[in-house]
């Protein structure tokens, strides 16, 4: 091989964590949020026979380029491999490629915590983290980053894996136990991180409280669902980007089409949140809010960039 792709650097998922401590990661996505340069078309998808390719796209006014590449083959192990590659935008060179998987997970949760820092009350000291997940552990060091936690609760529909989550998490000095179930957890969380497959809801509106901040991470297709439509219609509405949202975000489609709220209930996306256009939560210590994510390749290119510029590969 020859040329720029010779010696283009590959940043590994112990390089993208060293690149990406959870206030910096939280603070580039801010600023890229509200700087408005940033831009992200909706992703590509192809069938490649049973198997799916994913490019997702975004650049940063005439300096940057970057495409996540993703295939995911149910028949294969594991099922979906994940690169990034940053390009500098006007020759076209490539600057680095990165492990997409890794970069993903980190990026998402400190998006949610971004959303949080806006619409969490800030005394809040108890999260709540449903499913056991590759977004577990960056969930509970997102948040702990943030917020003051006194406690950290974990629920999974596997309670062997809940504890092992719980236990991994402890013995990185975050105070997490293992709850048996959900209900349990809403009776004590501040915060509620939810990051499933789940296609029926788990978070149902009666048992939530004043004040809570629901976080729902998983539900990115139609038919995937992890709050009941009821939910969305006792909180205060927010989400990543309007467009992602009302074109993927399961249970929030499926709270306009049941009637529980209309498209205007959203009252903001992060772009507004981190310019300032919109306060967040405010004096309204006693509102729900809830933000819904679907992911957005603006959140990509802010983490890749990040990773290209701190550490050596």
């Amino acid at each position: 091989m020859t040329g720029a792709m010779a010696t283009i650097p590959y940043y590994d998922s112990e390089a993208v964590a060293r690149a990406t401590p959870m206030p910096v990661l939280i603070a580039a996505l801010r600023r890229a949020f509200a700087s408005g340069e940033y831009r992200a078309p909706p992703r590509l998808a192809a069938d490649m026979g049973g198997a799916s390719l994913l490019v997702m796209p975004a650049w940063k006014g005439s300096a940057r380029i970057g495409t996540k590449i993703v295939t995911v083959d149910p028949r294969a192990r594991p099922s979906i491999h994940s690169t990034y590659i940053l390009s500098d935008r006007a020759s076209g060179r490539p600057i680095a490629a990165i492990d997409g998987a890794a970069l993903t997970r980190r990026r998402t949760a400190a998006a949610s915590v971004l959303a949080a820092s806006r619409l969490a009350r800030p005394a809040s000291a108890t999260l709540l983290v449903i499913g056991t997940g590759a977004l577990n552990a960056p969930v509970i060091e997102a948040y702990a980053s943030a917020f003051a936690l006194g406690q950290v609760l974990v629920w999974g529909r596997d309670a062997d894996k809940a504890e092992a989550a719980a236990r991994a998490a402890r013995a990185q000095g975050y105070p997490v136990v293992a709850v048996a179930t959900i209900e349990a957890g809403l009776a004590e969380a501040d915060i509620v991180s939810v990051a499933t497959l789940a296609t029926k809801p788990l978070i149902a509106a009666a048992a939530l409280r004043p004040g809570m901040h629901i976080d729902l991470i998983g539900a990115f297709r139609p038919d995937m669902c992890e709050a009941d439509s009821e939910t969305f219609a006792r909180a205060r509405v927010f989400v990543d980007t309007r467009e992602g949202a009302l074109d993927e975000a399961g249970d929030l489609l499926q709270a306009i089409a049941a009637g529980a709220i209309g498209v205007d209930a959203i009252e903001a996306d992060l772009a507004a949140l981190c310019s300032g256009a919109h306060r967040g939560r405010g004096d309204d210590r006693e509102a729900i809010t809830l933000f819904k994510s679907v992911g957005t390749a603006i959140e990509d290119l802010a983490a890749a960039e990040l990773v290209a510029g701190r550490v050596a590969p």
